[in-house]
């Protein structure tokens, strides 16, 4: 069976691995958001992929959410010294190595699906990992104080400055990675997993390009809602639908991706269990729904979920 997986950082992270979990003998393809890339000190950060790698490679820091486990940050204290990059956005020296090694392979004229694969090949990940786009896309934020980076909204002021629309800078000028159209193309099931909906997914689906593939596809398009009980577990999503004029609401965020069979990208949507209130209003959209347990633990709980994805997939496949 050939998966894909459109996916964000820290939760495409927990679905991804509960899925490789799940699914051992699938080949499984993730095409992730380069929304939040970025150059900083000199470096090229994607911290989306990164949070994938190292999760899917046993190396991620499981407390802070982000990063390398067993950092130390002595070059972002030289950094700091000589007034050089974001204060308030910490490079590990481990991270630092990954994001010089990508640096240098790009400069010498690597694409960034070759560059990531370098990068992957470190590890046995046991998926296969893509950006969405070899084009930069970063997602700037306008706000009351101006027009900020997303990391520097996200991070810096925790989403807290008052922010009027998302634009991904050169969004329209970008088109999907060939290996990633591909991965669409050709699966078997595709899922969206449990990411932020507006800046994660919503980058991804904006990619020219994206829609069009997910539209064509032969395989059923599942998705898994981010919400749990009208919150989101992590981050701050609710912020950003709150941006976009979308409730935090499971049948909200479902009717913002629409049914495929109306234009929209999903043919399925799993909701968590204490949101079943909401399977009438989602069915009515055009899609099938269950609701089950969604929260994404390490281990059995998250394999566990992705195996409820792929049964509504095989249910709803068209």
């Amino acid at each position: 069976m050939r998966i894909t997986v459109l996916a964000g950082g820290v939760g495409g992270a927990r679905f991804a691995l509960g899925l490789r979990e799940a699914a051992p003998d699938a080949h499984i393809t993730v095409v992730a958001n380069v929304g939040d890339d970025m150059w900083l000190a000199g470096v090229k950060v994607c911290p989306d992929l990164d949070s994938l790698m190292y999760a899917l490679a046993g190396v991620g820091d499981t407390e802070r959410g982000w990063g390398r486990a067993g950092e130390s940050e002595r070059v972002a204290g030289e950094l700091a010294a000589y007034g050089v990059g974001w204060p308030w956005f910490t490079l590990g020296d481990l991270d630092l190595g990954t994001h010089l090694a990508r640096t240098a392979l790009l400069r010498d004229g690597a694409t960034l699906t070759e560059a990531t694969a370098r990068l992957a090949a470190r590890w046995p990940l046991g998926v296969t990992l893509l950006p969405v786009t070899d084009d930069e896309v970063p997602t700037h934020v306008v706000t009351d104080e101006g027009i900020l980076h997303f990391e520097e909204w996200w991070v810096r002021t925790r989403a807290t400055a008052p922010a009027h629309r998302f634009v991904q800078h050169g969004a329209e000028r970008a088109r999907i990675s060939d290996a990633a159209h591909a991965a669409i193309a050709h699966a078997d099931v595709v899922l969206v997993a449990p990411s932020n909906p507006v800046v994660s997914i919503g980058t991804i689906v904006g990619i020219p390009g994206v829609r069009d593939a997910l539209e064509t596809a032969a395989a059923p398009v599942v998705g898994v809602s981010p919400i749990i009980g009208g919150r989101v577990v992590r981050g701050m999503a609710v912020t950003c639908l709150e941006v976009i004029g979308v409730e935090p609401d499971a049948a909200a965020v479902a009717a913002h991706y629409g049914a495929r069979s109306a234009g929209g990208l999903l043919d399925g949507w799993l909701v968590a269990e204490e949101d079943a209130g909401s399977l009438e209003a989602i069915r009515a959209l055009g899609m099938p729904a269950e609701a089950r347990p969604l929260l994404l633990t390490p281990g059995g709980p998250a394999a566990q979920v992705a195996r409820e994805a792929l049964a509504l997939a095989a249910a709803a496949r068209p």
